[in-house]
């Protein structure tokens, strides 16, 4: 197995080695070798930048690290230099085909700004956080749909080849199922991990529109617990953005601050341009000199306590509810807009509200105010959302009612069919997520085809495309925008 394919900190700004479970390193990046007296280009141990006299070798360092892990240590390294310093190092471990791995990263005080470029040592800290995260996401999920892809293609042999009165065919039709609940959890692995080195699209344009429209989604749903105030702009520096990843990010800032709200309450939203003639702190967060878009999100909820403030960002912690909260909404969020070269700072006070900006690098030049025109997005006919995400149910009833459809929700195959055998007349089309536990969408597009085949019918997937759709069968790529949602619904219902 080729180190290179596991090892995706090449361009980290900080130093990060790969070692394997013999203390080996057999990658660094750039950084660890302007830091670092790493000789010759073949592996090397970990051992080779001790100091001479140290009696530890690298297996038994590694093996005392397991035996009392902790995420941050301090190590006496050689420099590229020559000489001696301390650095603090942070460790995690990973495994992969059943051989183990350990990342070894440089925590950001002990490196000197490189290339003239310079930043704030919480949010190079975050990002470590961050990547070492991604990096073990990608493994397990890589390795984990790997499996799944075997027990699903055996599975699904071994029953089309059974007859249906067999006594394995039950257990057989169990482990499908549960392989699919598998696929659930590598599912949000995967996308949690997918990381765009660039944003999308083919130009700049106005932030404000997908900042009306993340609102009005939650708006829309979240009831009338909440005053929502929306100030706009006027005049917006053009962002290089994708749409619907940035509508992720904020509809998720937006659904934190209402469930941060304890009883009535107001969440304010503004846009504004900020012109830098020098670098400027907000925080924890560095901003260099240039031209910028602000989003700024305040609520009057609980407030975020002062010792849990530095832990926001970190993948997999949450406050919430573990049942429904897995800890990765604002690390995706961290993710989405440190990819689009921007940043994020929170300032908070316990009973006394939150408020997150959102800084986005921006083109000095005034962005279009986007109005689509939406009459011809409209329409009439019934529409069957079928998801097992009820936040994904109530957005997609809330889009497509305040667009004339006449929406029904469902959150499993199962209950989906009993809707359509109880409806006098059937649904004009079925919008079902692929990933269900118990049925998945493929079997119940297949149901439904099979009792009504006029039903036109969407799947969704965070996965790849799937293969082998009927001429009544669309796909839509999640995530999506509002608009994405709309003109997918219109296209399938519109006559060829």
């Amino acid at each position: 197995m080729n180190a290179d394919e596991i090892f995706v900190f090449g361009n980290a700004g900080w130093p990060a080695l790969l070692l394997d479970s013999s203390g080996t390193i057999l990658s660094s990046n750039p950084a660890a070798s302007e830091t670092f007296a790493l000789t010759g280009s073949g592996p090397v141990p970990l051992a080779s930048l001790w100091p001479v006299d140290s009696p530890l070798s690298s297996r038994d360092f590694l093996a005392q690290w397991e035996r009392s892990p902790s995420s941050r240590i301090s190590l006496k390294l050689k420099t590229v230099k020559g000489n001696l310093a301390d650095f603090p190092v942070s460790i995690c471990i990973f495994q992969r085909e059943g051989l183990k791995f350990f990342l070894l990263q440089v925590l950001p005080e002990a490196v000197p700004a490189t290339n003239g470029k310079s930043g704030s040592e919480f949010n190079l800290a975050q990002k470590q956080k961050l990547d070492c995260a991604l990096q073990l996401a990608r493994t397990v999920s890589l390795d984990f749909n790997n499996a799944l892809t075997g027990i699903l293609g055996h599975t699904s042999l071994l029953l089309s080849q059974v007859s249906p009165d067999h006594p394995w065919r039950h257990s057989l039709v169990e482990v499908e199922k549960s392989a699919h609940r598998a696929a659930e959890t590598a599912n949000d692995l995967a996308a949690f991990s997918r990381v765009d080195s660039a944003p999308r699209g083919p130009g700049a344009g106005n932030l404000n529109t997908v900042v009306q429209s993340a609102v009005a989604l939650l708006q829309n749903s979240c009831g009338g617990k909440a005053e929502w105030r929306l100030e706009p702009g006027r005049q917006l520096f053009a962002v290089r953005f994708d749409e619907a990843k940035m509508q992720q990010a904020l509809v998720k800032l937006l659904e934190n601050a209402f469930e941060s709200l304890t009883g009535p309450g107001r969440i304010t939203i503004q846009t504004r341009n900020l012109e830098l003639t020098e670098d400027a702190q907000d925080r924890n967060l560095r901003l260099a000199t240039g031209n910028y878009v602000c989003v700024e999100i305040s609520d009057t909820g609980c407030g975020i306590p002062p010792d849990l403030m530095p832990r926001v960002f970190e993948p997999f912690f949450t406050t919430k509810q573990r049942g429904n909260h897995r800890g990765l909404g604002l690390a995706l969020v961290y993710g989405i807009i440190t990819n689009h070269a921007g940043g994020v700072a929170i300032s908070s006070q316990p009973g006394g509200g939150t408020s997150v900006r959102v800084y986005l690098p921006a083109e000095k030049t005034f962005a279009r105010e986007s109005t689509p025109r939406t009459d011809n997005l409209k329409g009439h006919e019934t529409v069957l959302i079928v998801d097992d995400e009820e936040l994904l149910l109530t957005m997609g009833r809330t889009v497509l009612t305040a667009y004339g459809y006449r929406v029904l929700t469902a959150a499993s195959g199962q209950k989906a069919l009993e809707i359509i055998s109880q409806e006098q007349t059937p649904p004009d089309l079925l919008l079902t997520d692929l990933v269900m536990p118990s049925m998945s969408g493929r079997e119940l597009a297949d149901e439904v085809c099979k009792l009504s085949p006029s039903i036109r019918v969407i799947c969704m997937s965070g996965f790849v495309r799937p293969m082998g759709q009927g001429e009544n069968i669309g796909f839509l790529q999640k995530p999506f925008t509002s608009q994405d949602l709309l003109s997918a619904v219109k296209q399938a219902l519109t006559p060829v």
